[in-house]
């Protein structure tokens, strides 16, 4: 069973930096693609940034600039540092896994950033 493990959430002032990781187990073959996405409270889950697995990235526009994912594919895992960060960055932040066999979620970790 495919699991991802996300770390590195929590409070930060608006301007600070935090940086996110998201570790993949269960599976020997790296995913196709992997990423992140956020759900701020009472909105739909959106996607803040993607990486393929020949490193080809993708940002949202709010994030862009700020914003960089990386992956290690030897270690099955993805990081998204975030910097400048903004009151309305603050949301759950989940990890996401493309598989020939399907899509995988972490269970999501909280980022609060005060004004």
């Amino acid at each position: 069973q495919v699991q991802l493990v996300e770390s590195g959430g929590g409070l930060v002032q608006a301007g600070g930096s935090l940086r996110l990781s998201c570790a993949a187990s269960g599976i020997i073959f790296s995913p196709n693609a992997m990423g992140w996405y956020r759900q701020p409270p009472g909105k739909q889950r959106e996607l803040v940034a993607g990486i393929s697995s020949a490193y080809t990235t993708t940002y949202a526009d709010s994030v862009k600039g700020r914003f960089t994912i990386s992956r290690d594919n030897a270690k099955n895992t993805v990081s998204l540092q975030m910097n400048s960060l903004k009151p309305e960055d603050t949301a759950v932040y989940i990890c996401h896994a493309n598989y020939r066999r399907g899509d995988y979620w972490g269970q999501g970790t909280q980022v609060t950033v005060s004004s």
